[in-house]
């Protein structure tokens, strides 16, 4: 919770009043400290007084991921070097690595959000987690472990790499909570249903994050675990994990709004869009020290909800993302996301949730097959029942995106499996 001076949840006008004062300092700081910044800000014709508060953040320039590479790797900092105690960076597989930069005070907020969102998940002091995200450049994995420290859990930072030793772990250290990749969760649930352990061990809460997941695969997750699984959103360009989070009724993840802004823009116009109505998500940061950020364009859909939560929570709630602006896929003259074609795989529940798009052009005639896990015993039966399988799940994925395509169905454990983000897409179109 956030809470007012009354120790209750802050209204909409207290938390407006608190981010305008918070915005106005972070503006001038940006100014002062950032050359970037004011370049661009003098190039708009902007001068500092211009933004009063919340109300005028439409008039600040806008922040992409080639804006971070292109001041690789200390070129936004708005502080001293030496005020700098923690740097983290993207993998770098697109172009040149994103750089961030993190003070004391960065690290002491971070796992405020980090602690504030587990708290949402229903973790608490009792609790023994298991951080299985990568430990590294990486944020999530030492981002978890701070934020679950801080909150006063017993912490097992197990990373990724070695299942099974997870798994024996998770036994033995009586684990009731971990924090990893949806999909990594669902290949843990696998192995430990092979050794014939689903039942021998005491999970209840999973904060899976770091890619997207749809509300099928969490149901999926529930019911194979029979725990409560949460998802937890960030980035490292704004932070890292814990910017938001939802709670038990998942109608949405609570933002952090104390210390970031969150927008929801037209990707095309780049023109703000009322609340309810699906764009891409902008966030800016009020409170970050060593390397603040205006309004980021994070490429993620999705939907903001400023309506109070059943849970009591005042904070404004984001969707479920719906995609990507960037990752959307265009075949053919139709949109498509991975995540659409996940939906529409679970809700049959006659197949795994493991697939991989492959994309191709033929006679410059853009192609897709859907690979997808089935059980071995459609292997085993007639190949008629194959066929008909095959052509019911062409029929479900193509109501589902509105485009004909080829699946070809695979056995257990051929689509390779992930401990960090999933590989749903292999575009052959970028290689010719």
């Amino acid at each position: 919770m956030i809470w007012n001076e009354s120790k209750e949840c802050m209204s909409r006008d207290e938390m407006h009043a608190l981010q305008s004062a918070r915005l106005v300092k972070m503006v001038e700081r940006v100014y002062y400290n950032v050359p970037f910044y004011r370049k661009k800000m003098q190039e708009m014709g902007l001068e500092l007084g211009d933004v009063k508060g919340i109300e005028d953040i439409t008039k600040l320039p806008f922040t992409t991921k080639s804006d971070l590479r292109d001041n690789y790797p200390f070129g936004l900092l708005a502080v001293p070097r030496s005020e700098i105690v923690r740097v983290h960076a993207s993998s770098g597989t697109t172009g040149k690595a994103t750089v961030v930069a993190y003070t004391r005070k960065d690290l002491d907020l971070w796992s405020e959000c980090v602690a504030r969102a587990f708290t949402m998940a229903g973790v608490t002091r009792e609790d023994t987690i298991q951080i299985a995200y990568g430990y590294g450049l990486f944020t999530g994995g030492l981002g978890a472990h701070a934020g679950a420290e801080r909150l006063g859990a017993t912490v097992v930072p197990m990373s990724t790499g070695n299942t099974k030793k997870l798994t024996t772990m998770m036994k033995d250290f009586d684990v009731t909570a971990i924090a990893c990749t949806p999909s990594y969760l669902l290949h843990i649930a696998e192995t430990l249903e092979e050794m014939g352990d689903l039942d021998k061990v005491k999970l209840k809460t999973a904060i899976c994050g770091a890619e997207p997941w749809t509300e099928n695969m969490r149901k999926q997750i529930e019911n194979k675990l029979h725990i409560h699984a949460h998802d937890i959103y960030g980035l490292s360009e704004v932070l890292g994990p814990g910017v938001a989070c939802d709670c038990e009724y998942h109608r949405g993840l609570h933002v952090q709004e104390d210390h970031f802004i969150p927008e929801i823009i037209d990707p095309d116009t780049l023109q703000p869009l009322p609340a309810g109505e699906t764009g891409e998500l902008v966030f800016t940061t009020i409170t970050k020290e060593g390397l603040p950020i205006l309004r980021y364009r994070t490429r993620d859909l999705t939907s903001i909800d400023y309506t109070p939560c059943e849970c009591g929570r005042t904070t404004a709630r984001i969707s479920r993302f719906k995609g990507r602006s960037d990752d959307m896929l265009i075949i053919r003259g139709v949109n498509v996301f991975p995540s659409q074609i996940e939906s529409a795989l679970l809700e049959m529940g006659e197949v795994a949730p493991h697939y991989l798009m492959i994309v191709d052009r033929v006679n410059n005639l853009d192609t897709l097959e859907v690979q997808v896990e089935v059980e071995e015993r459609f292997f085993s039966d007639e190949i008629k029942e194959l066929e008909k399988l095959t052509k019911k799940i062409a029929t479900v994925i193509q109501h589902a995106i509105g485009l004909a395509v080829k699946v070809k169905l695979v056995e257990p454990k051929t689509i390779e499996r992930s401990m960090g983000k999933s590989v749903h897409v292999i575009d052959n179109r970028k290689l010719i």
